[in-house]
């Protein structure tokens, strides 16, 4: 399945959208947020909202699993990058989910880590921007009401667990400061910085396997037939790529000889964080996903100068030995001591061997990419306006 080959460009207008929120996310003030800063512009753009408050981790997934997507338009999501994540497993866990899963997402950030907003602000030709701006900046998107087709990485684990991801898989340093750092939510995305510095005092090494499929390859290498371990998974798409983890990588991937890494990140779109701007390089070809890994014997001072780089985008710039990138359509990975954790769109997920690949142009998002709407742009801040007649509906299950 392919929902880029289909007719959908744009959500239509009046359009009804469901928005799920998470009323803890961040400094928990997206309740607030949400009232001072979408609805008004909503209102504008003739766009009609049913809002959902989530009271516990996995209840995203649960209501979207269970819910009628077709009075709806399109899904908000409302917080950070884990409650997104949350729906995007939800509608592969349905058992309609080949065409649950085209139902366009929308991403309004309002948790501490806001990648995916991020990127598609990034996208859309915005400035770099953070917190009220950024959602300002994500809101106009969804009233211009424009949807791009993007990717969606399917992982597989060692234990036989198999997870969708929109954003990231991290292991390492990075993993550890988004997992450790929770405990400093209240500070927003400040939380990622001081977490960062407080892991360089005691900089830890991980000892793995990594394996990677080049994006020259799996064009050129096609598989032709899909391999054994999809021939009795009917939920979700074929992994034609990936074979089963007991067995050797093919013979056409890289494999990286074992050693120690300070961190190993696979990243689908352009940003980390609102302030990450980790993959300024670009998509160069459809399917691929972004690899980056560090190798042990990076000093504090050059691991915290790439950080800062990292902030505009010149960390390549830096011409660092230890930090190596290449574009790719599958990988594996192996962790060999135990150590660490894997961070998947910012949740934490058990350290065993995983390995994933690309599937391209998969989702619909409310994106600025494509041909601008021909409805007019709403303006912020708003004008002054007497509040909409019929008021919508708030839920908390």
């Amino acid at each position: 399945m392919d929902p880029a080959r289909g007719p959908q460009k744009q959500l239509p207008r009046p359009c009804l959208v469901l928005v799920l929120l998470n009323p803890r996310g961040g400094k928990g003030k997206a309740l607030q947020l949400f009232r001072s800063h979408v609805q008004p512009l909503l209102a504008q753009a003739d766009v009609s909202f049913r809002l959902m408050l989530t009271e516990r981790q996995n209840h995203a997934r649960e209501l979207v699993r269970a819910e009628e997507l077709g009075r709806w338009d399109a899904l908000v999501v409302m917080s950070g990058d884990g409650l997104m994540h949350e729906v995007v497993n939800g509608l592969m866990e349905r058992p309609d989910w080949e065409t649950a899963i085209r139902k366009p997402l929308c991403s309004l950030p309002a948790g501490s880590g806001n990648a995916l907003a991020a990127s598609l602000n990034h996208y859309a030709g915005y400035e770099q921007v953070t917190d009220e701006a950024l959602l300002n900046n994500c809101t106009l998107l969804l009233c211009r009401r424009q949807l791009a087709p993007v990717s969606l990485l399917s992982l597989r684990t060692r234990s036989g667990l198999r997870i969708f991801s929109m954003l990231s898989l991290a292991w390492g340093f990075v993993a550890d400061v988004d997992i450790e750092s929770e405990k400093f939510r209240r500070l927003g995305e400040r939380r990622f910085t001081l977490g960062t510095l407080l892991r360089l005092v005691t900089l830890r090494v991980y000892r793995g396997r990594l394996a990677y499929l080049p994006v020259e390859q799996a064009v050129s290498k096609a598989p032709a037939a899909s391999p054994p371990l999809d021939r009795q998974d009917r939920q979700g798409p074929v992994d034609a790529h990936l074979v089963p983890l007991e067995e050797p990588v093919p013979a056409h991937w890289t494999v990286v000889p074992e050693q120690d890494f300070v961190l190993v990140l696979v990243q689908l779109h352009s940003h980390l964080g609102s302030e990450m701007f980790v993959a300024p390089m670009g998509h160069r070809v459809a399917g691929a996903m972004h690899l980056f890994y560090v190798r042990a014997g990076v000093s504090r001072a050059t691991l915290l100068r790439l950080f800062l780089a990292m902030e505009k985008g010149r960390h390549m710039e830096c011409n660092c030995p230890y930090l190596v990138y290449a574009p790719a359509a599958a990988f594996r990975l192996e962790p060999k001591d135990g150590k660490g954790v894997f961070a998947v769109d910012g949740e934490r997920m058990v350290s065993e061997a995983v390995q994933g690949q690309v599937h391209p142009n998969y989702i619909w998002m409310v994106s600025g990419h494509g041909d601008p709407s021909p409805a007019p742009e709403p303006q912020w801040p708003p004008p002054s306006r007497k509040p909409q007649q019929t008021r919508p509906t708030e839920v908390s299950l």
